[in-house]
């Protein structure tokens, strides 16, 4: 698929989150279209990021420019205090660009991989993802690799752009649950702990890495109401 994803990262003004979710969802998914995009999804904070921050993805399949899809994404950022976009390319997952729409616990984890272990980084996921999606109840939305193009020049903590070499990636899991969230990490009987064991392997291949949960603003099934961070 040569279809081009935009991740973007919205710093809303305190208490915002909500009316800039929103404004995604509708005047912004519109633009998008409009422009030849999708949005992909739209996600607010759940452990591991602030309050009022709003992360979404946008899927292009003509391609696109990171700072092209942000502008059409966000045309209003009136109670917006910044914004982050970066261009990404699909590896194993998504096949296609049908977006995510069940609730649950999504989880966002980039990882910084030197390039002469990427090949075995993909392979250790393409052999652990069936175990792990059929143990756990859990999907793997996608593995996308980041492309350099992105907003702003600075370094970046959130997903180690300008701060860390090699390939860099997002994955995007979903799990029912923070309590299968749990459990995916203490595998029960030898398929589970084999599971485990690709995937330390895998964790033991980077850099760097690090994560954060999400739960889904588009999703049709129901909201999440709770409060989080």
């Amino acid at each position: 698929m040569s279809a081009t994803f935009v991740h973007h990262r919205i710093d809303a003004a305190p208490r915002r989150w909500q009316a800039v979710a929103d404004r995604l969802a509708g005047d912004g998914a519109r633009r998008v279209v409009e422009a030849g995009g999708q949005l992909y999804g739209a996600w607010r904070s759940q452990i591991g990021r602030p309050r009022d921050e709003v992360q979404a993805i946008s899927v292009w399949p003509q391609g696109i420019t990171a700072a092209a899809a942000e502008r059409a994404l966000l045309a209003n950022t009136d109670d917006i205090r910044a914004v982050t976009s970066e261009a990404m390319v699909p590896t194993l997952r998504p096949a296609d660009t049908v977006p995510p729409t069940r609730q649950g616990n999504y989880a966002f984890r980039w990882f910084a991989v030197p390039a002469p272990h990427w090949p075995e980084f993909l392979d250790l996921c393409a052999a652990a993802w069936p175990g792990f999606e059929g143990a756990y109840d859990s999907q793997v939305i996608g593995l996308w690799q980041a492309t350099g193009d992105r907003t702003g020049n600075g370094p970046d903590e959130v997903t180690g752009a300008g701060l860390h070499a090699g390939v860099r990636s997002l994955l995007l899991t979903r799990r029912p649950d923070l309590a299968m969230w749990e459990r995916s990490k203490l595998p029960q009987g030898e398929a589970e702990a084999a599971v485990r064991e690709k995937l330390s392997r895998r964790y033991d291949l980077c850099d760097w890495t690090v994560v954060s949960t999400a739960t889904l603003l588009t999703a049709v099934d129901r909201a999440d109401t709770a409060r989080w961070t």
